[in-house]
């Protein structure tokens, strides 16, 4: 019975009806030396009871778990910094690995945290918070002049924020790394440092995408043949040598070349090179001009898909923009407008749903501001496939008896966002908590009595 009720007792965990007594009867649980069901520490909005019984929890992976939380206060995990565990500290520095929405920022943790996680006896916590990618800008600023080169090294992340000060101390720094990290930070307009680090084997890769090249050193490099993607991508190669790149015999090296900025888009199209389906579109310079509507102009108009893809990342498209690449060929490019673009448009929305469907299109039907809710019941109740059927769910005018004959549909997704709804009428829902496909979305239903759920956590054995 307690394997059949799990599934159960997790949608309860994640039911946004819970009565705090009810969730704080979950948060003590054991769960067999588990915790309880994670669900319960990624609440938004924990009540400051559940948050004190969290902290003294004698499981070590609920602390753990909290500390992970992308929806706790960044004040609430802080609590955890103090923890006697190194693994919960750890997981407190380095923060939450995922987030529910991915266009979102996890708020970092208060300066005085990150200091006193930074002073931590355990090396595996200071290294955690020095790989964290949530630290704020201030905290970073801070760590230039800091004893441990790791630190220092860390403030590097924020080269073009630090004073000329700590540009000048940081590339005469007594360690090696730290010398090698700042001087690829600088190297961009230093023809002096880039020939330096490529006569550093482990600096060279980087020193060939960024370092300002002279011309002599850039046609040694062509010759030897070595890295020559990189070399491809470098902003100050001389115009001879990317013409000579752009035939190279690497598929690679051409498709480097064609993503040049300076090229017009007539040379671009002249490139033999080859994308590949599911390239994210990882332009440096678009990346880098993410707000800068010239260079998203360049990107949104080329004929280069990958140029496209990069572009449609941005959520500064303007309006113009937006509807050019909402019209785009392109999957990737339709997908990531409807990731990352609040506007974007119904239609794609619906295209980009239709196409991944699973967890990614449960997310963008919750997730996305502008995907749709009125009028899918009368749309897609009927309509041949369950990927468009669960979509009828979501309309504010289904009315409980659609709800009830979604809940028996053929698709189990469609069944299981009937589960969910709140209008499914009561004896349906009871019975939906008793099978084993529906029992957690049930679970999770807010009409659920408190009854049942205390009933639920009974047969899972949570103490009472």
């Amino acid at each position: 019975m307690v394997a059949f009720y799990s599934s159960a007792l997790d949608g309860v965990a994640a039911n946004p009806a819970l009565p705090t007594h009810l969730l704080l009867r979950l948060i003590a649980f054991d769960g067999g030396g588990e915790g309880p069901p994670f669900q319960a520490l990624h609440r938004p909005g924990l009540p400051e009871q559940a948050v004190a019984a969290v902290l003294a929890h004698p499981v070590l992976n609920t602390r753990v778990q909290f500390a992970r939380s992308g929806q706790a206060e960044p004040g609430q995990r802080a609590r955890l910094a103090v923890d006697p565990s190194p693994e919960v500290r750890a997981t407190v520095a380095y923060g939450p690995e995922w987030t529910h929405d991915p266009r979102k920022k996890v708020r970092p943790l208060p300066d005085a945290v990150c200091a006193r996680l930074l002073a931590d006896s355990e090396p595996s916590v200071r290294s955690a918070l020095l790989d964290s990618p949530h630290l704020a800008p201030s905290f970073l600023v801070s760590l230039a002049r800091h004893p441990d080169p790791a630190a220092r090294r860390a403030a590097l992340r924020l080269w073009d924020d630090l004073s000329a000060d700590a540009h000048t101390a940081l590339l005469g720094d007594p360690d090696p790394e730290v010398r090698r990290s700042a001087a690829l930070r600088a190297c961009t307009h230093d023809a002096r440092l880039t020939a330096a680090l490529l006569r550093d084997p482990t600096a060279l890769p980087v020193a060939l995408r960024r370092g300002l090249l002279r011309h002599a050193d850039a046609e040694r490099l062509l010759s030897e043949g070595v890295h020559l993607a990189e070399l491809a991508r470098n902003p100050s190669l001389p115009a001879d040598l990317v013409d000579l790149l752009a035939v190279d015999p690497d598929d690679g090296v051409r498709l480097a070349v064609s993503l040049r900025p300076e090229l017009t888009e007539a040379r671009r199209a002249a490139i033999d090179f080859t994308v590949a389906p599911h390239a994210r579109g990882d332009v440096d310079w678009v990346a880098a001009g993410i707000a800068d509507q010239d260079v998203l102009r360049r990107a949104a108009t080329s004929a280069h898909p990958l140029l496209r893809r990069a572009a449609a990342r941005s959520p500064l498209l303007p309006p113009d923009l937006l509807r050019l690449l909402a019209e785009d060929t392109d999957d990737i490019v339709r997908t990531h407008l409807a990731v990352y673009h609040p506007d974007t448009p119904e239609h794609v929305l619906m295209s980009v749903y239709a196409r991944l469907g699973g967890t990614f299109s449960a997310w963008m039907t919750t997730g996305h501001p502008r995907f749709p809710r009125e009028g899918l019941a009368a749309r897609f109740a009927d309509h041949p496939d369950g990927t468009y059927r669960q979509l009828a769910v979501r309309d504010p005018a289904a009315g409980p008896g659609l709800i009830e004959r979604l809940s028996h549909d053929p698709d189990t997704w469609t069944r299981q966002a009937a589960a969910a709804d709140p209008r499914l009428p009561l004896p349906r829902l009871l019975e939906a908590l008793t099978l084993p496909e529906l029992a957690r979305s049930a679970g999770a239903n807010p009409a659920l009595p408190p009854s049942e759920m205390a009933l639920v956590m009974d047969e899972a054995g949570v103490p009472a």
